[in-house]
């Protein structure tokens, strides 16, 4: 059997509140790329808090749905809900139930055993600014052996402080074979350019940067080369960009889980195809990975 790439992170109803009334998705960072993954022909796993309760039913039907084995963590507070309201032409707006404001994540025999048997572990959305689960994590993935890759992915609802999660964040990134970085996060985190923070990355050791634009596509920095790419043009409208950076990050582990490319040629490849299955997924509400052959 396949080893599967293990994905940290989190696990949560999204619901949408905008004028064409409420909606329900099955969500979250981490289990957003566990199902990418899955959907790219990549076996997956999910470690993550889910609750004993009717949402944590609908999130374990969703992951059995699309193959994603989960390795649920207790949830105190049951499972985690996003409510996010839109308004037209306006940036939607999230706030965040207890059960996400606190997450956290166990490593028991299973994820252990998970963690150490993947060909790559990724995290996404996880809460550096707790140091204790920090300190877990750092020393879950602690093996050299397991490539590493990290989405900080914060969230200001659910951000309690920005400079502990800064000294998390960059403690479990030194040294990981890839860091995936937005323009939301370098202004969030660091008060300044995402150029900047790829600068401070690339310092730290890290072997690829993955940065993220939005509408101004991405770029990758890597081996001391940079490549970029502009967003996609595919048939059809942009609908919901809620996925966009989590299509990114699962078609790019994807592709690099069992090595890095070694030029820049190879890169371009792989920014190209994660930018191709970004805006196909982009042109579909939630965050379901869609891929432009079966949009």
């Amino acid at each position: 059997m396949t080893a599967r790439v293990v994905v940290i992170g989190d696990a949560l109803i999204d619901e949408i509140r905008d004028e064409a009334g409420t909606r329900e998705f099955v969500g979250g960072a981490g289990l957003n790329v566990a199902v990418g993954l899955s959907r790219l022909g990549v076996p997956a796993s999910l470690i993550a808090m889910v609750g004993d309760d009717e949402a944590g039913e609908q999130i374990r039907a969703f992951l059995t749905e699309h193959g994603v084995e989960l390795l649920a963590s207790p949830a105190e507070h049951g499972s985690s809900r996003a409510v996010s309201t839109r308004s037209p032409g306006g940036e939607p707006e999230y706030v965040f139930n207890d059960a996400a404001q606190n997450r956290r994540v166990r490593y028991g025999e299973a994820e252990r055993a998970a963690i150490a048997a993947a060909p790559m572990v990724v995290v996404s959305c996880f809460p550096f600014d707790d140091a204790e689960q920090t300190r877990l994590l750092v020393d879950a993935t602690a093996s050299p052996s397991t490539p590493l890759a990290i989405d900080p992915n914060p969230r200001s609802g659910m951000l309690h402080d920005r400079a502990a999660f800064v000294r998390g964040f960059e403690r479990a990134a030194s040294g990981a074979l890839l860091v995936k970085v937005g323009e939301d996060d370098a202004q969030l985190l660091y008060g300044g350019p995402l150029e900047d923070l790829r600068a401070k990355l690339t310092g730290l050791g890290v072997g690829a940067v993955l940065a993220t634009y939005g509408a101004g596509g991405a770029a990758i920095d890597a081996a001391g080369t940079s490549v970029s790419r502009g967003i996609s043009d595919l048939p059809g409208r942009i609908v919901d960009t809620m996925g966009g950076g989590d299509a990114v990050l699962a078609t790019t582990v994807a592709l690099v889980r069992d090595r890095l490319p070694v030029d820049a040629g190879e890169w371009d490849a792989v920014l190209a195809r994660a930018m191709d299955v970004a805006a196909a997924t982009c042109r579909h509400e939630g965050a379901l990975l869609r891929t432009p052959e079966v949009v």
